[in-house]
C-alpha cells in the first residue's frame, strides 16, 4: 500500500482545502445549518462544477472524471475536518458506490452523469427500523409487477429530503434487491432531526412506490456497498479529529492558567501527544480501506470494518478529550467542540458501531465462529 500522495492528489487537496477555509469556516457552517436546505448550494456547486469532486470515483463513461474512490477518500477528509454540511457523503460516496458495484450499465449510464456533475443528488435508502443496515432486516419489502412496487418505511436515509435519486434495498422472492424509484416526488419524507447538525437525515415512507430494479439477489453487491459506506465515513471521522486535535493544541497554546500556557504542564502535553498517535493511525486505518476498495484487494471487507472501528472510537477520545480540554467553553454552541463531539456520537453509530465492526471482523477472520 501506498499512502503517499501524488502531486495531482495534493492539488486536489490544496484546491478543497482552500475552498472550505474561503466559504465553509465557523460561521457558514452554522449559516448552512440553519438553512432550508441544510448545506450551502454555492459550496456545493463550486466543488462539483468547478473542482469536480463529485466526478472523481465516477468512470469516464458515466461522466466522471476516472480517477478512484482514494480521491473522494481525500474530499471527504476535508469535508470532515472543516465540518462542512455536504450531500457528498451520502450522494457521491454511498449512492454513486452502490450503483457501481451494481454493475447494471445501464443505470449508471442514466444516473451517474447527473450525480457526478452534482445537478443530482443521490440517497441510499437502507436502515431498518432499529437502525441496522443489512440486507437481511430491511423493511421495505417489493412486490413484483410492472412496474414493481415497494412499501415499507425506512429511517435514517442520509440526505433524504434534498435527493431527488431515490434508491431503496428491498426484500424480494429471490433476496434483497436494489431499487430506483420512478416517482421520487411521490415518497412521504420527513426530516429527522440528528444529533450531529452537520447530516441531514429523513424518514422515507414507501406506500405501493412504483420502482424498477438494478440489482437481485447478489449478496457480495450489497457487501460492497456497506463496506464502501464505512470506509467513507471513517474519512469524515479523521477529518473531524484532526480538526479537534489542532483545535486542542492551538487552545493550549494561548490559554494561560497559574502564569503558564497550560501546553506547557507535562500532563497535558502526553494527552495531546497520545491524541495525535490517535489521530495518526485512524488516518493510516482509512487510508488502508481506501487504497483497498481503490484498487478492489481482497482485504476490503476486514479493512473496512477496521477502520470504521478504529476511527470511530479514535474520534470519540478525541472528541471527549477536545471539550474537556477546552474547559467550559467546550460544550456552548458557539465553539466548534462541541460540533466535533457531535460528529462523533453520530458518525459513531452510522452503519454499524466499533463493536459491531469488530464482530463481523472476528468472523471474517475465523477468530471466533458462526
Amino acid at each position: 500500500m501506498q499512502f503517499d500522495l501524488s502531486e495531482e492528489q495534493h492539488e486536489l487537496v490544496t484546491f478543497i482545502r482552500s475552498l472550505l477555509q474561503q466559504r465553509s469556516d465557523s460561521t457558514a457552517v452554522r449559516r448552512a445549518i440553519a438553512s432550508d436546505a441544510g448545506f450551502d448550494p454555492e459550496v456545493w456547486r463550486v466543488l462539483c462544477e468547478e473542482i469536480g469532486a463529485a466526478s472523481l470515483a465516477i468512470p469516464e463513461e458515466y461522466g466522471g472524471a476516472g480517477f478512484t474512490a482514494y480521491e473522494t477518500h481525500l474530499v471527504l477528509e476535508e469535508l470532515g475536518y472543516a465540518l462542512t454540511p455536504s450531500p457528498y457523503l451520502g450522494s457521491v460516496a454511498i449512492a454513486a458506490q452502490a450503483l457501481l458495484a451494481s454493475g447494471n450499465d445501464e443505470a449508471c449510464a442514466r444516473l451517474l452523469p447527473g450525480i457526478a456533475a452534482g445537478t443530482s443528488i443521490a440517497t441510499l435508502a437502507w436502515g431498518d427500523a432499529v437502525g441496522r443496515w443489512s440486507p437481511d432486516t430491511t423493511d421495505v419489502v417489493a412486490t413484483p409487477g410492472e412496474p414493481w412496487r415497494l412499501s415499507g418505511t425506512v429511517p435514517l436515509v442520509l440526505d433524504g429530503t434534498a435527493a431527488d435519486v431515490v434508491l431503496v434495498i428491498a426484500q424480494t422472492p429471490d433476496g434483497p434487491g436494489l431499487f430506483e424509484v420512478i416517482a421520487p416526488e411521490a415518497i412521504e419524507r420527513d426530516r429527522t432531526p440528528a444529533v450531529d447538525p452537520t447530516l441531514q437525515f429523513a424518514t422515507l415512507r414507501f406506500d405501493g412506490t412504483p420502482a424498477v430494479p438494478i440489482a437481485i439477489g447478489d449478496a457480495a453487491h450489497f457487501d460492497a456497498v456497506r463496506d464502501r459506506a464505512l470506509t467513507a465515513i471513517s474519512a469524515l471521522q479523521v477529518g473531524a479529529a484532526a480538526r479537534g486535535l489542532d483545535m486542542t493544541v492551538d487552545y493550549a497554546k494561548q490559554r494561560v492558567q497559574f502564569g503558564r500556557q497550560i501546553g506547557s504542564f507535562q500532563a497535558l502535553k502526553h494527552r495531546m501527544a497520545d491524541l495525535h498517535v490517535r489521530v495518526d493511525t485512524a488516518r493510516t486505518a482509512s487510508r488502508a480501506a481506501a487504497w483497498a476498495v481503490a484498487n478492489d484487494a481482497p482485504e476490503v471487507p476486514e479493512l473496512a470494518a477496521l477502520a470504521k472501528s478504529w476511527c470511530s472510537e479514535g474520534l470519540d477520545l478525541v472528541a471527549s478529550e477536545t471539550v474537556q480540554l477546552h474547559g467550559g467553553i467546550g460544550i456552548t454552541w458557539e465553539h466548534d467542540a462541541q460540533l466535533v463531539f457531535k460528529r462523533a456520537h453520530a458518525t459513531g453509530q452510522l452503519f454499524g458501531t466499533a463493536s459491531e465492526q469488530r464482530t463481523r471482523l472476528a468472523h471474517s477472520l475465523g477468530i471466533v465462529g458462526g
